[in-house]
């Protein structure tokens, strides 16, 4: 790890756990930055943490088993509006926020809490990065790649913010060495650019083994990721001139 000069170009990566589907029901909230160092590579730092938040309602069994953070840890704890802008404006040179399928962390993650920051969706980066890789969960990436160092023990337990945080600002740093943040940023305002195609009878195929026909059928599914992968294959062949709307990002297969 490396503690590097605030002024440096930064990017914090967040992660959240939620009691509830409610705007505010954040019950904490992790952080991790990564950094350009003076030889133009991005590193991750020392600078991280985690603050448990108060949702303001009991939570349910269902989130419990997921974070297993209980009602009580969270009983004297601070809202959230008292705590997002703290985290997500901090002192210093802040370039974007980060998160892996960012759309969930800016669901709660207003611009009145972020200032405009422009957001990477470490997802979305991975999948045109990586598009190898056969999965790319946050964890599973973190397997599959075994990023340089990695420590194991501040990673664990998963599905905790500051640990999941941690982990995917190793993902961060390595996209950011392999292409610019400009141009992460650009990927995670479009939907995900699949590598290949997720479900039905020819999931697992790279879309430019799909027949034209199939692929325009595609190009109408409900899920926007879909959509969108099966028109950029189409652009390519000369075949539409199609844009897709970005919505709120699906669940994927991937």
């Amino acid at each position: 790890m490396t503690i590097i000069d605030m002024s440096s170009p930064r990017v914090r990566v967040i992660d959240l756990e939620t009691g509830g589907n409610g705007p505010d029901n954040v019950c904490e909230i992790g952080w991790q930055d990564v950094v350009l160092d003076e030889n133009a590579a991005w590193q991750v730092t020392e600078e991280r943490g985690a603050i448990l938040i108060n949702p303001g309602r009991p939570m349910s069994p269902d989130t419990m088993a997921v974070h297993h953070i209980l009602d009580e840890q969270v009983a004297d704890a601070p809202f959230w509006k008292e705590t997002a802008a703290a985290v997500l404006r901090p002192p210093g040179r802040l370039d974007a926020l980060a998160a892996h399928r960012a759309a969930f962390e800016q669901r709660y993650c207003k611009p009145r809490f972020t200032g405009e920051t422009p957001w990477i969706c470490t997802w979305k980066s991975a999948l045109r990065v990586w598009p190898d890789l056969p999965r790319f969960s946050n964890q599973m990436l973190r397997y599959q790649r075994m990023p340089a160092g990695l420590v194991h023990e501040i990673g664990l337990p998963a599905h905790r913010a500051m640990p999941d945080a941690y982990v995917t600002a190793h993902h961060l740093r390595d996209l950011l060495n392999q292409t610019s943040l400009e141009r992460l940023l650009a990927w995670s305002k479009e939907p995900g650019l699949l590598p290949r195609v997720p479900s039905g009878p020819d999931r697992g195929k790279g879309w430019d083994r799909i027949e034209t026909s199939v692929l325009a059928g595609l190009a109408r599914d409900r899920d926007q990721d879909i959509r969108f992968s099966a028109q950029t294959e189409l652009s390519q062949r000369g075949e539409s001139n199609q844009r897709v709307t970005v919505e709120p990002p699906q669940k994927s297969f991937f």
